[in-house]
C-alpha cells in the first residue's frame, strides 16, 4: 500500500502531481443477457410505440432504465399496473410461472427478455421437479432471480438456500431425492464452499448437468481477481441492488484490497484516492462502458491518469431476439 500523500485542507483533494495508475478489468460491463434485454425493449418501441410497460427494471442499472423512460418505457412491478391494450416486457432476471400466465389471461401482448441462462435453470428446475427430486436453490432470498427460479415449480418443492448455516438446518435426510441448483449472479467462491457443505451432509444430492453461475459472473469475478491484489482500492460500477456488482465488491475485498460500489462517477470521494497509487476499475453486468469512461474522465480531474487494461478472457456471447421482434 503506498503512503498517504498531501492533500489540500478544502475537500482534501488528491495531490495532481502524483500519477495514478489506472487498472481497469477485461471482461466488465454488459454480458450479452443484459444487451438482449435491452434491445429487447428498443426494438419492442420501435414496433408497438410508446408506451411499452417493463414489469420490474429491465436490467439493475438506473442510467440504462432511465434512458429507456426517456423513450417511452415505463416500469411497473406487477402486472395490475399494465393496461390491458399496452406491450410489457418482462426483466432479464426472470419471472414466475403466474406472470406470462396471468398475461395470457389477460390477452396482454408481451416480449419475455429473461436471459437464457436463467431460462436454463428454470428448465433445469422443471426437470428436476419431474423426476420427484426437492430443490435445494443457492440464491439470496427477494431477488428477482430467485423469485422467478422458485416460481418455476410447485409450492413446497424448492428451499432456498442462503448460507453454509442453512445447510446444517435444513430438514432433509440421506434418504431424500435431492437435488440443487444456484442463482447465476452468485459469488463463485461462496457458492462452491456451499455446494461442498450440501454435497457432505447429503452426498445423493444431484447436481446440475453445468455449473448455474452464468459466464460472465464468472468471468468478471476472475477479471477482479487478477487486478486486485495490485490494487490499493478498487472501484465497481454497479447498482447496490445489482447481485453481479455486489459480489464484485466482495471478491476484491476477500483479497485485502478496499473496494467501493459506485453508480456514477460523481459519487467518488476525491478523498478516497489518498495514499493510492494504483486503482482497480470494474463494471457490473449491468452497467454501460459509457459509465466506465465517464469515471475515467472524472479521475483525470483530479490526477493524471495511466490507463492499463488487464484482459483475462475474451467474450464473444450472443443470444437471439425474441422471433415476434425480428420478423
Amino acid at each position: 500500500m503506498n503512503a498517504p500523500f498531501p492533500s489540500t485542507a478544502a475537500g482534501r483533494n488528491p495531490d495532481p502531481r502524483l500519477p495514478l495508475k489506472l487498472l481497469i478489468a477485461a471482461p466488465r460491463g454488459f454480458c450479452a443477457g443484459v444487451d438482449r434485454a435491452i434491445e429487447i425493449v428498443e426494438r419492442a418501441l420501435q414496433k408497438y410505440g410508446a408506451p411499452v410497460y417493463v414489469r420490474h427494471e429491465i436490467v439493475h442499472n438506473r442510467y440504462v432504465v432511465d434512458s429507456l423512460k426517456e423513450r417511452g418505457a415505463i416500469f411497473v412491478e406487477e402486472l395490475d399496473e399494465v393496461p390491458d391494450d399496452a406491450p410489457v416486457v418482462f426483466s432479464a432476471h426472470g419471472v414466475p410461472k403466474s406472470v406470462p400466465a396471468e398475461a395470457q389471461r389477460r390477452n396482454l401482448l408481451y416480449v419475455d427478455a429473461t436471459c437464457p441462462l436463467v431460462s436454463k435453470v428454470h428448465r433445469q428446475a422443471e426437470r428436476q421437479i419431474e423426476k420427484g427430486q426437492h430443490i435445494l436453490f443457492i440464491g439470496h432470498a427477494g431477488h428477482p432471480e430467485v423469485i422467478g427460479t422458485m416460481g418455476q415449480v410447485p409450492e413446497g418443492m424448492i428451499t432456498l438456500v442462503e448460507t453454509v448455516e442453512d445447510v446444517a438446518n435444513l430438514p432433509f435426510t440421506q434418504d431424500d431425492d435431492l437435488s440443487f441448483l444456484t442463482q447465476t449472479t452468485l459469488s463463485v467462491d461462496d457458492t462452491r464452499e456451499m455446494v461442498e457443505a450440501l454435497q457432505a451432509r447429503y452426498p445423493q444430492i444431484v447436481a446440475p448437468k453445468a455449473e448455474d453461475i452464468c459466464y460472465a459472473t464468472s468471468n468478471r469475478q476472475a477479471a477482479v481477481k487478477s487486478i486486485a491484489p495490485s490494487c490499493d482500492l478498487v472501484l465497481v460500477i454497479g447498482a447496490p441492488n445489482s447481485s453481479n456488482s455486489l459480489r464484485l465488491v466482495e471478491v476484491a475485498q476477500r483479497l485485502g484490497t478496499d473496494a467501493r460500489l459506485i453508480q456514477r462517477a460523481s459519487e467518488i470521494d476525491p478523498s478516497w484516492l489518498e495514499g493510492v497509487g494504483t486503482l482497480g476499475l470494474t463494471a457490473g453486468a449491468s452497467a454501460p462502458e459509457k459509465l466506465v469512461r465517464e469515471v475515467v474522465d472524472r479521475l483525470s480531474d483530479w490526477r493524471v491518469v495511466e490507463e492499463t487494461p488487464v484482459v483475462t478472457t475474451e467474450e464473444n456471447m450472443v443470444f437471439k431476439l425474441p422471433r415476434q421482434l425480428t420478423e
